[in-house]
């Protein structure tokens, strides 16, 4: 057999090629490793503290220990599986203040959902508490269909089974409640 320039030429592009091949499948097993599930979330934040403004003014802050982004869903949303506090501060710069266990925010709809141990505190002293509330931000309206209860800064308080209210509660309608109301009376002279 005969060996000529082509023919070397033609066995080294040949073992170049195989060792390549080779080589990329080893590459494409560590890329396929580090690939993510379907399910996986696109991004994975610790130790949030998230500060929002509007022209230049504090509207709220957001802290969390943990947050997943699932915005590259059919369905976006972001979740918060070890517990959200939020902060909002109005034009007169008073805060009020949402705590829970869990949260998700669902991006399309607006609506957040917020539950175990959730505690709502107004900036005039309000404490409301639930298993679980539904925030619809478009329309700045809270409501749920859980077991709660209200307590008012003059002491009054209401445990109710479901309620809507607009977010500062100076506009809430309750399902059932029952609890004490605190009416100060006229006197005739």
């Amino acid at each position: 057999m005969k060996l000529t320039y082509s023919n070397i030429i033609s066995g080294i592009v040949t073992l170049i090629g195989v060792t390549m091949l080779f080589s990329c499948e080893g590459n494409l097993q560590e890329v396929r490793a580090f690939s993510l599930e379907e399910d996986a979330p696109q991004a994975i934040a610790e130790g949030i503290n998230l500060k929002f403004t509007d022209s230049g003014r504090l509207v709220a802050t957001l802290k969390s220990p943990k947050m997943l982004d699932y915005t590259n869903k059919s369905f976006p949303y972001r979740e918060f599986p070890d517990g959200v506090e939020v902060e909002f501060f109005d034009e007169q710069n008073k805060k009020n203040t949402v705590n829970a266990d869990y949260g998700i925010v669902y991006e399309n709809t607006k609506l957040i959902d917020l539950q175990g141990n959730v505690v709502i505190l107004t900036a005039d002293s309000t404490k409301l508490e639930a298993s679980q509330i539904f925030w619809d931000q478009d329309r700045s309206w809270i409501f749920t269909d859980k077991p709660n209860t209200i307590r008012f800064p003059d002491g009054s308080y209401t445990d109710d089974l479901g309620f809507d209210s607009n977010q500062d509660f100076s506009n809430f309608r309750s399902r059932t409640n029952t609890g004490i109301q605190i009416i100060e009376e006229e006197k005739d002279e």
